[in-house]
């Protein structure tokens, strides 16, 4: 069956050809009725009357196009118009609706040519049509179709014809359902230059021909086309370098790799050679600079259904011999960063150094150029480096208020009106914050040094529209510890902290709380004037070790560790201890007469961890027995309690020190009976409190915290007659019960193992005879030996007292009795002893003689 006046859009979204043939097996009624059906009422019918074409007859250049106005459709059909525009050879067509009120009901992004949509009015664009004939269109890319009321955007033909189909199956139609303009435009602006054969848009561009000159896409400014492989190659003579200014940039952006539309510049006569970038989405500012005489270019879109109706790209291009020449950067040991005029990046090669100077120094400088020098340290897991800056020679003029900005107290005015060199020392670049910078020079007025706060140091160096002589300057990368104090003028890793600078502060291990370098050592000096002590508090700790939740403390430090010294006036020092693993090291107070404290980091070369934080302060020297402790002397044995002990001790910073003394060829036994101190050892150390004991004044101490002692720990014997214990708590602590300790002197075994007071049963120690039976354990943990017997005779003694005490006790109380007793008898017998004494009778009746006659006249009751 032959529909001679249909034209159909098929699901592919193209316009098809007036003749559409249709071969259906008819093998019933149904079939034949079903086809007459669809070609009545769904094929569209166009009338010729609604047709328009718009063709460029040598006098008009332009006009404007309408809806078409329809008879009313009775029948209900669909109808189709066609607009085809045509140029002379060598002209392109430019259309630009300026309104849109089609009746389609798009669904989410048809307006932007999302097929399929728009289902009962809409239009059909078609840009690439090689041939102004209507068989060429099915061949031909489509273009997008739209409806609703957002226009496409404007259109520029890839050749000389464009065509709009108008699709509607309403009843009626008016020309206010679009509207727009047309013009014939010269197509020679978008030849470039030699046309490579068997190509549509790619060109090559020679310096001999065309020195300056415009670059864009295809079909500029109107939305380029899909599926497009364009290629511009600019060839300049030696010595001159080529310059691409865009100044309209949009490609549809799909990410940041442009995985879709996407404009490649390579630096070199092709894609084989370097890569500058690649560009999509949206640029500003964009310009690009060969490094030698050749620059290539690719524009490539993805064929695909969504229309993006982005606009493509539109420059200038420019061939030069006075573009910046780069020698000044190789000859810093610097790296052109490819595209840029003269932008360069120096790199550390770990502590190195280096020159870096204007551009064409040491002679003056071209005017109106700008060039950025990146001068980046390193900045690893094992490295992290600052820039130190030295001006050398500096002479910018600025105009006439050349002067040294001063970050503190300048404008946000700048004070060089010309040419001027901005420094940038906190990464501002990091994040395109160059309006925000720290020096500015101008004029023959710096500052020297000028040191990075951080791996990064930028300088920009514009020359204005006058010439000077420029700048020089030494550069090297320091090693950046990020440590507070006063660093070593040679850069090594040592700190030094003064008490006539500051009181108290922070210190840290490098680069805390990142993780510290491996194989390095850094020192910590704490400096005290001659009447304070320096005291150091631990807040985290974290010291590598191959088991990190196990304990380690001393000698078991093998891989990295802290060490803590205390420092003295002839040169020498003292070790309290080496810490690792998890274990913070408790407060500690530098010992009276001791100049400060040293603190040393030791890292090996493998792994590593965050390290440590801590505080110091000076104050002023306390008493040796710090406190709250004591000298003891002349006593063979006593106990050593915290403060308030059995209750908690005060939760703040205080230190308490004994000192136990004992005969000549004695030790001392110090065994814990009560220890419940704040801090675990085994998970975090004890940072609040610490319980420190030297058996040998030469070595360091034994450091305790927590609740549960091990057995070496519970119970230790010095090395000599002097034992010192110190117990020390930090303004952080929450307080404990702290501890009770029994000290015990104890002699030395002769050779022969004989012991000539009292031998311990269990711990064979040797302890004065006196110490038997006095209510003190003091022979050593599991050993009650000492007391063992005669805690059975006390307690005999005290019943046989008991027993006497009740015994007494019974017999006052029968004594009391009887005597009660016989009081009462003799008083029931008084009469009989009145008779047997006359004379006493007589004397008590006449006593009482009044008083027996009152008695007498009172009635009986």
């Amino acid at each position: 069956l032959l529909s001679k006046r249909s034209s159909i859009m098929a699901k592919h979204g193209k316009l098809f050809p007036k003749q559409v043939f249709l071969c259906v097996g008819l093998d019933s009624v149904t079939s034949v009725l079903y086809i007459i059906t669809a070609i009545v009422f769904l094929i569209p019918h166009t009338s010729p009357e609604c047709d328009r074409k718009f063709i460029n007859n040598g006098q008009v250049k332009s006009g404007t196009f309408e809806a078409p106005t329809l008879s009313p459709n009775y029948e209900g059909h669909a109808r189709q118009c066609v607009y085809t525009f045509v140029g002379l050879p060598g002209e392109r067509v430019e259309l630009q609706f300026t309104e849109f009120n089609l009746r389609g009901t798009p669904p989410d992004g048809s307006t932007s040519g999302v097929h399929p949509s728009c289902n009962h009015e809409y239009i059909d664009l078609y840009a690439e049509i090689k041939n102004p004939n209507m068989t060429s269109y099915i061949n031909s890319p489509f273009g997008g179709r739209y409806c609703g009321y957002i226009p496409p955007r404007k259109r520029v033909s890839l050749y000389r014809t464009l065509v709009i189909g108008f699709y509607t199956d309403k009843n009626l139609t008016n020309p206010g359902l679009f509207r727009g303009n047309y013009k014939f435009i010269d197509g020679s602006n978008f030849s470039l230059g030699e046309l490579i054969p068997s190509t549509t848009c790619s060109f090559t561009i020679q310096s001999d021909s065309k020195r300056k000159g415009s670059i864009m896409s295809p079909t500029y400014p109107g939305v380029y086309p899909k599926g497009l492989n364009c290629s511009y190659k600019l060839l300049g003579k030696a010595g001159q370098r080529v310059r691409i200014e865009f100044r309209d940039f949009d490609l549809f952006y799909g990410g940041a790799h442009c995985p879709f539309d996407y404009l490649q510049v390579y630096d070199g006569p092709d894609s084989a050679s370097s890569l500058i970038g690649t560009y999509c989405g949206q640029q500003r500012n964009l310009v690009v600079y060969s490094n030698d005489s050749k620059l290539f270019l690719t524009f490539t879109t993805l064929k695909r259904t969504a229309d993006s109706q982005n606009r493509g790209f539109s420059g200038i291009f420019e061939f030069s011999e006075s573009f910046v020449k780069l020698d000044f950067i190789t000859k810093s040991e610097g790296q052109h960063i490819r595209g840029t005029e003269c932008d360069q990046r120096i790199l550390s090669k770990k502590e190195s150094n280096g020159t870096v100077v204007s551009p064409n120094y040491p002679y003056p400088y071209i005017p109106k150029i700008v060039c950025k020098y990146f001068i980046y340290g390193m900045q690893d897991q094992q490295n992290l480096e600052r820039v130190h800056l030295d001006f050398d020679m500096f002479d910018i003029p600025g105009g006439p208020n050349d002067q040294e900005y001063d970050p503190h107290t300048a404008s946000e005015e700048s004070e060089c009106e010309d040419g001027f060199l901005k420094l940038y020392v906190h990464g501002q670049e990091t994040t395109m914050s160059y309006d925000k910078y720290d020096y500015e020079f101008c004029g023959n007025s710096f500052q020297s040094p000028v040191i990075s706060d951080g791996p990064r140091l930028v300088m920009i160096f514009s020359s204005g529209q006058t010439q000077g002589r420029g700048f020089k300057a030494q550069y090297k990368f320091e090693t950046e510890y990020l440590v507070p104090g006063t660093p070593a003028p040679n850069g090594s890793c040592i700190f030094t902290y003064r008490s006539i600078s500051l009181k108290q502060g922070d210190f840290n291990s490098p680069r805390h709380p990142a993780n510290y370098p491996s194989n390095t050592t850094c020192t910590y000096l704490f400096l005290a004037t001659p009447n304070e002590q320096v005291r150091v508090v631990f807040d985290q700790f974290k010291v590598k070790v191959e088991h990190l939740n196990e304990t380690f403390y001393g000698s078991e430090c093998q891989e990295d560790w802290l060490e803590i010294y205390n420092l003295y006036k002839d040169n020498t020092e003292g070790l309290i201890g080496r810490y690792c693993g998890v274990a913070t090291p408790g407060p500690l107070e530098s010992n009276q007469g001791a100049m400060g404290l040293k603190i040393v980091l030791y890292t090996n070369e493998i792994d590593v961890q965050s390290g440590f934080k801590g505080r110091y302060m000076f104050q002023t020297t306390k008493s040796v027995f710090g406190d709250c402790g004591r000298n003891i002397s002349n006593a063979e044995n006593g106990i050593i309690t915290t403060p308030n002990f059995p209750e908690k001790y005060d939760a703040t910073a205080h230190t308490c020190t004994w000192y136990v003394h004992v005969r000549p060829q004695h030790k001392i036994l110090l065994h814990f009976l009560e220890f419940k101190v704040e801090g675990d050892p085994s998970s975090r150390g004890c940072p609040g409190a610490a319980v420190r004991v030297w058996k040998d004044q030469r070595l360091p101490p034994l450091e305790l915290c927590g609740e549960k002692l091990l057995p070496h720990q519970r119970q230790m014997v010095s090395e000599s007659n002097i034992l010192r214990i110190t117990f020390i708590t930090a303004n952080k602590a929450i307080g404990s019960t702290g501890f009770r300790a029994v000290w015990t002197e104890v002699e030395d075994i002769k050779s022969d193992g004989l012991c000539e007071q009292y031998e311990c049963e269990l711990n064979e120690f040797c302890i004065s005879e006196k110490l038997k039976c006095n209510s003190v354990l003091n022979c050593g943990v599991d050993d009650e030996s000492d007391e063992a017997k005669c805690i059975q005779a006390t307690e005999i003694d005290v019943f046989l007292l008991l027993g006497i005490g009740l015994g007494v006790a019974v017999v006052i109380l029968i004594g009391l009795c009887v005597c009660c007793h016989r009081k009462r008898k003799r008083r029931r017998s008084s009469p009989g002893d009145l008779h047997q004494s006359p004379n006493r009778h007589m004397h008590v009746c006449d006593h009482h003689a009044s008083t027996g006659a009152r008695f007498a006249s009172v009635d009986s009751v």
